[in-house]
């Protein structure tokens, strides 16, 4: 039997922990499938970008080893177990705010947001206008992604 060629289209992929809460209240634990190499940034691909690539839904490995296709509009929030935030460029340069966000949940989330503007541009209220639809969260025991069509509202925390 003559061995199978590997496909020219084939994409190796990592798996990457995390829980994704959605619009339900249902919190799911399971793998998202990360490409080896990102197609817009150096290194591996995260979760916040296969979130912000495109809209629909992406495949979300449960913890039966079921792969589940959720949609993006319906998640709130995702729980990464990698510091995938920390790789962003620019990130021990931009401006650091404290914040507490209220989400559609009822979840409170209390942590760290960077504002990558420019000085005098970088207040919660630029953050909140712009920037990608998820974005990262860091608390103090976590790393995670806020979809901000469900945030409800968002304050500096003192």
């Amino acid at each position: 039997m003559a061995p199978v060629e590997a496909s020219k289209f084939r994409v190796e992929k990592h798996r990457s922990h995390a829980v994704i809460t959605l619009t339900s209240g249902t919190a799911v634990i399971g793998y998202f499938f990360l490409a080896e190499a990102s197609p817009t940034l150096p290194g591996p691909e995260r979760v916040a970008e296969l979130l912000n690539s495109e809209s629909g839904f992406f495949p979300f490995e449960d913890e039966d080893s079921q792969t589940v296709l959720y949609n993006r509009d319906h998640v709130v929030s995702v729980e990464l177990s990698d510091d995938e935030a920390r790789r962003d460029s620019g990130y021990g340069v931009a401006t650091t705010r404290t914040v507490s966000l209220q989400l559609s949940n009822g979840l409170r989330i209390q942590g760290a947001v960077r504002v990558y503007r420019p000085e005098g541009r970088d207040r919660l209220s630029d953050w909140a206008r712009h920037g990608q639809r998820f974005r990262y969260i860091e608390t103090a025991h976590a790393t995670f992604i806020v979809n901000v069509d469900h945030i409800v509202h968002a304050r500096e925390a003192l």
